[in-house]
């Protein structure tokens, strides 16, 4: 069974070095596909599973150090029949869903939202169902509406979001616990909060001022808030997201007590979140310029999840906190400041 990892430099380091999951490499016949073809997220992890027993996907061209790290395949999320070839060529056991347009981007273009989130979900239900795969599809804290409880929000309960993303999710949410109950889809999932890694550039999520703060304090010092200061949403680090999803990934069936589980680290405010930084870089001008759709999108959103039955079922627990987290930011942008000036 094949490891999961972002195309993050950073991200990749901390996985490979951590001893439960880079020290002894395992050589397995099972193949593992990520299909992302809007938007690049995986790769195999050489040294834990073996760099061929994972397959990335895109529609693309990725860069040639991810070309280069190990098998790479186009493939469309839309296009059904060649992602079926690729199941049946590559004989995939596991397969990792991350294909969607995020909650602002989709807004901004519904119609291509609803085919990559919908239409390209029930192309991988129905591959996942007919050739036994075991299927992962994360979630978001998206998935909740303003109706939802939000502090804290639990695994179950009313959701009503009111975003093409959100919508998407709470439908793939239930149709793969459909799938599972229907026909036996060992399906999985895991809804994220917002994500923060040092390397990728935001994506057009909500969450994103979380990662572009960072960027913007060692461009010019300054940056400029798109949510209110007081706004509070769960959040975690890269390296937590990717244990968690391993860890479910590799759960025994008979511990899951349920598909979707909420997974959390911490919740904070772009008012904390600078506070933190400015701990350590005092100069950094903070602003705000509120974007009244991506604040209302906010405001809908959870402001704090209930794990505990992640933490119960399968031994979730984080290990980033806000100090972690910015210090761990801080010091890779400062390494990689410094090797852009000696280039």
């Amino acid at each position: 069974m094949p490891v999961i990892r972002t195309l993050s430099k950073v991200a990749k380091q901390a996985l490979l070095s951590t001893p439960a999951y880079g020290c002894q490499p395992l050589t397995v016949a099972a193949r593992n596909i990520s299909f992302s073809p809007r938007q690049a997220a995986l790769d195999s992890s050489g040294k834990r599973f073996g760099k061929y027993n994972v397959i990335l996907s895109d529609i693309r061209k990725p860069p040639s150090n991810v070309f280069h790290s190990g098998p790479f395949i186009y493939a469309d999320i839309l296009d059904y029949k060649n992602l079926r070839e690729i199941v049946v060529n590559n004989r995939i056991t596991w397969l990792v869903h991350y294909s969607a347009l995020l909650s602002a981007i989709g807004e901004a273009n519904v119609s291509l939202a609803r085919a990559v989130n919908i239409t390209g979900l029930h192309n991988i239900l129905d591959i996942a169902a007919e050739h036994g795969l075991r299927l992962f599809v994360p979630s978001t804290i998206g998935a909740f509406g303003p109706t939802s409880p939000r502090n804290p929000t639990p695994d179950v309960c009313v959701q009503r979001p009111r975003t093409i993303y959100g919508v998407s999710k709470v439908h793939a949410e239930l149709m793969g616990e459909y799938y599972h109950h229907r026909y036996g889809l060992d399906f999985r999932c895991l809804r994220y909060p917002g994500i923060i890694s040092a390397d990728s550039n935001p994506g057009g999520g909500t969450t994103d001022y979380a990662v572009q703060i960072f960027h913007d304090a060692f461009k010019s010092g300054k940056f400029e808030c798109n949510l209110k200061p007081d706004t509070r949403l769960p959040m975690m680090y890269i390296d937590d997201c990717l244990r968690a999803t391993l860890e479910v990934m590799e759960a025994p069936a008979d511990t899951l007590s349920m598909r979707t589980y909420n997974i959390n680290a911490m919740s904070f405010t772009p008012e904390e979140l600078a506070q933190e930084l400015q701990k350590q870089m005092p100069e950094l001008e903070v602003t705000y310029d509120v974007d009244l759709v991506r604040q209302a999108i906010a405001d809908s959103w959870p402001m704090n999840f209930d794990d505990s039955n992640a933490r119960k079922d399968w031994s979730w627990k984080h290990d980033y906190d806000l100090p972690e987290l910015v210090q761990t930011m801080l010091n890779y942008f400062s390494t990689d400041a410094c090797l852009a000036r000696a280039n």
